[in-house]
């Protein structure tokens, strides 16, 4: 497929909600997923004042009373834990970061600024950087969302969508991952991955959607 020309804009919006049914943030989907991400903290800032007494809140913590975080994990900056979640042993979280409804992090996993919807498995020793994730996802262990173009002098990303590919003006961004999705192990999403619903990418594949 030749790509065209980069659009300097963002005349295609990407509907997040085509991607996740049950957004935990749907008052945010004007936003560009990268926008969005971009401004998370902000967006934390404003559920956490609206939590229930359900939440034990220390230093923009809030994880509720149902999760299990296990030994030695690390939390940085805004987070919220919701119920049910599990945070294996090791674990870094960076925030700002969102950890929906059953989810489960496993050992040695780091994520960093991103959002991980309800009942999404990310196995023990995976990377998810500047993402949006959507329900129901499954990560292998080993498999990483990657955030930046390290190997490249022009470090904006650009995510191809309905054929066309959009400058994000960011310098940092993961991927979009739609509901029921499945990621093998040792797998790798490059920066800019746009996934549609129960996507499955093989073990050891790597995505990269623009060259």
């Amino acid at each position: 497929m030749k790509l065209k020309e980069l659009i300097p804009c963002f005349p295609f919006m990407i509907d997040i909600t085509h991607f996740i049914q049950d957004f935990p943030f749907n008052d945010s989907i004007e936003n560009q997923p990268w926008e969005l991400i971009n401004r998370l903290e902000e967006v934390l800032k404003d559920k956490l004042e609206n939590l229930s007494e359900d939440y034990i809140i220390t230093d923009h913590v809030a994880i509720h009373k149902t999760a299990v975080i296990e030994q030695n994990v690390i939390i940085k900056g805004y987070a919220i834990i919701d119920t049910d979640a599990f945070v294996g042993a090791n674990a870094y979280l960076r925030g700002p970061i969102y950890i929906g409804k059953g989810v489960k992090i496993g050992p040695g996993s780091e994520i960093k600024q991103s959002i991980i919807c309800s009942k999404t498995a990310v196995a023990h020793f995976n990377y998810i950087g500047n993402s949006i994730v959507g329900s129901r996802v499954n990560f292998e262990a080993g498999s990483i969302c990657a955030n930046h173009y390290n190997e490249r002098e022009e470090k904006e990303i650009s995510v191809l969508f309905n054929q066309e590919v959009i400058r994000t003006g960011c310098s940092k961004f993961g991927a979009l991952v739609g509901d029921d999705s499945k990621i093998g192990a040792n797998a790798v999403l490059s920066p800019g991955t746009i996934l549609g619903c129960k996507s499955i990418v093989k073990r050891l594949e790597l995505i990269e959607q623009l060259l």
